[in-house]
């Protein structure tokens, strides 16, 4: 590895399973201090023991304003500094339009949006602190086009791009970058509710499910490719560092050609 992220600290909310881990496992492996936020404490405490003494673990919930705080501060008292925010965290939060309530509502907006909006808010100073930083909002192809998830979910990922934009153009004078990732379908065991915490399932019954994933998502694309998580870490890994260093306001889409696709795939 080169170290591409030598010197630099990053927090990763939602860094507990898959695209989270994926890019806690590579910030980590390219140089950097890695603090992994979550819910849930056997998974994160597991995941930062296992990546080593550059990796650690911070108990979040980010649809609680003073728990988003809480990973900042605790990743300030770690490292001094925060120089990267990757505002990943999220999930599944709607339901079909008819069925929709308020309650899936306030929870798709602390979840998908508000986690988004005050992770910047608390970055900031920070960031201006050690003289600039860089902002990651992990949105989706949903806020781009129909059909690729629920109305709410869509919408709010909508919002998450669009605040992207627009406090990239605030933040640009203090040397902040903004930028977002919109991934397609990326194979997660999140498909079937497989990195939640009530998951029963077998190891062999998880990986029979991905395998059948990943080849249903191959045929969705145009590269006839299943998407990994570690390909939206290796996005996030362009954007945090170097490499990046003159992009900002703007969202990266990881889809191997998915929101090129005039119909929807039929095979």
């Amino acid at each position: 590895m080169s170290e591409r992220l030598a010197g630099k600290v990053a927090l990763i909310t939602g860094g507990t399973s898959g695209i989270g881990a994926a890019t806690a496992q590579l910030f980590a492996a390219e140089g950097a201090k890695v603090v992994i936020s979550g819910r849930s404490v056997a998974k994160g405490s597991a995941l930062a023991e296992s990546l080593g003494p550059a990796v650690s673990f911070c108990e979040s919930n980010v649809t609680e304003e003073s728990e988003i705080a809480k990973a900042i501060d605790f990743t300030l008292d770690q490292h001094q500094t925060l120089d990267i925010l990757f505002n990943n965290a999220g999930g599944p939060v709607g339901a079909p339009l008819e069925q929709l309530t308020q309650e899936h509502i306030d929870y798709g907006v602390h979840l998908l949006l508000s986690s988004v909006i005050l992770g910047t808010r608390y970055a900031i100073e920070p960031m201006k602190s050690a003289g600039g930083g860089c902002i990651i909002n992990n949105s989706s192809i949903a806020g781009l086009r129909y059909r690729q998830g629920d109305p709410l979910y869509s919408a709010l990922k909508a919002a998450v791009t669009h605040f992207t934009k627009m406090s990239g153009i605030e933040l640009g004078p203090h040397n902040i970058r903004v930028n977002s990732i919109s991934p397609g379908a990326i194979a997660t065991p999140i498909f079937w509710g497989g990195s939640g915490r009530a998951n029963t399932l077998s190891d062999d019954d998880n990986a029979r499910k991905m395998a059948k994933l990943q080849k249903n998502l191959a045929r969705s694309v145009p590269l006839g490719k299943t998407g990994l998580a570690e390909d939206i870490a290796e996005a996030a890994l362009y954007l945090a560092g170097d490499s990046g260093r003159f992009v900002s306001c703007h969202d990266l889409v990881v889809d191997a050609g998915r929101t090129s696709m005039f119909n929807e795939p039929t095979s």
